[in-house]
């Protein structure tokens, strides 16, 4: 699932409300088990280095679709659900937002001195990546989020993102051990953000000659390199919609019918009950259907994360207002049948992948078709029975510190 991509991430500002936060590291923490389980660290490594599945996995988890917002909570989520349980699931993450990710180091040490890695190539691994995306690529963002995710084989990830001011934009870096052959060509697995125009990227493949140049030029006396910066002049110029409603053009309509006809035609969702808890209401079977995507589909299906935020809708209430009741069951049912295939009992989630097979067969098989902005109405409409929820609620509310400012 390697590959380079971009994307628009406008920058956002905001809260994530605890009763978001919570669900998000449940739902989280349940996703990641269910893929370790199912295929190892190595592919849950793989997915969360590839940005397209990184956005899709924030959006089902009911974040703003499309904000630079879904990089820090995901990840904040994941490290609150992975690493009270890493020796049971073989990863570990380290580091974070802002002085957390000063702590990397530490806690990779601390990590390899556990497990017997090599901790001084894992934290040469940690601070290159982060030297390199905020000097070799010169494109107008300072990183102010650093996490790295570490497998008991020593396998690695590492996710980090930059802030860009002037533009109200975000960054994101994506990197994947298992592709890395070296950290000063080409090393990136993608680089995600908004498109600037032109920027100096030093560890881009075609970039060899300018880096031996660089290593020329250092090695001048220094009177010969001021003659030689008085004869250069350069000059740097530096699309995610920024548009917070969901639009058709940003979903494929077909994938999202093929979902909608599992969980509310008679004949898929009787079958669809049978799989999994007989009586569970087609809202929960749609919502199951977009989050078993996300452990077993291919690479190809996440090209449009918007359509994930139609599993549990979005705390700015795009498409709709976030169905408190359905994520609940959705939690419930994703970790009962973790927990059922750890002491040898996989029915449960052979149920959720079918789910994902049969959706895909009426993708391919029987045409459906929807409208995006009548589904969009439909959600809003049933919002408050499922209660739907936005951070634009309860307003005296508690809230956990602030988490999507970037």
């Amino acid at each position: 699932m390697i590959r380079s991509g971009t994307a628009n991430l406008p920058l956002h500002y905001g809260r994530v409300p605890a009763w978001l936060s919570e669900r998000m590291r449940l739902l989280g923490g349940a996703i990641t088990e269910a893929i370790i389980t199912e295929s190892g660290t190595g592919e849950f490594l793989s997915r969360i280095s590839d940005p397209f599945w990184f956005q899709s996995f924030g959006a089902v988890m009911g974040m703003d679709w499309h904000s630079s917002g879904i990089t820090t909570s995901v990840m904040h989520a994941l490290k609150k659900a992975v690493n009270p349980i890493h020796r049971d699931l073989g990863i570990y993450i380290a580091g974070g937002r802002g002085k957390h990710s000063r702590n990397t180091p530490a806690e990779l040490t601390e990590f390899s001195e556990r497990t017997g890695l090599d901790g001084e190539g894992l934290v040469r691994a940690s601070k290159l990546s982060a030297k390199v995306d905020n000097t070799c690529i010169q494109d107008g963002y300072s990183l102010y989020l650093h996490n790295f995710i570490i497998s008991e084989k020593g396998e690695w990830a590492v996710i980090q993102q930059g802030m860009n001011d002037g533009t109200s934009s975000a960054r994101r870096y994506h990197w994947h051990s298992a592709g890395l052959s070296s950290f000063t060509c080409a090393p990136h697995s993608a680089v995600i953000g908004k498109n600037e125009g032109n920027i100096l990227n030093l560890t881009d493949s075609r970039s060899m000659e300018a880096q031996n140049s660089i290593m020329d030029f250092i090695s001048l006396h220094p009177d010969r390199q001021i003659r030689e910066l008085n004869l250069a002049v350069s000059s740097l110029r530096l699309n995610m919609p920024v548009h917070h409603e969901i639009r058709p053009c940003d979903v494929n309509s077909k994938r999202l019918a093929s979902v909608l006809a599992l969980a509310y035609e008679a004949e898929f969702s009787e079958f669809s009950d049978a799989l999994l808890v007989p009586g569970m209401g087609p809202r929960t079977v749609q919502a199951l259907a977009l989050v078993s995507e996300i452990i077993y589909g291919k690479p190809s299906r996440f090209r449009d994360p918007a359509r994930f935020a139609f599993a549990h809708g979005g705390k700015d209430g795009h498409p709709a207002p976030v169905p408190l009741k359905v994520y609940d069951r959705t939690i419930h049912t994703l970790k009962k049948a973790v927990s059922e295939a750890k002491i040898g009992n996989s029915e449960r989630l052979k149920s959720i992948r079918k789910l994902d097979e049969i959706s895909r067969y009426i993708e391919n098989n029987l045409s459906p078709e929807c409208s995006i902005n009548e589904v969009i109405k439909h959600e809003k409409k049933i919002s408050s029975e499922h209660g739907g929820r936005t951070v634009f609620d309860g307003k005296g509310e508690n809230y956990e510190r602030q988490l999507d400012l970037f």
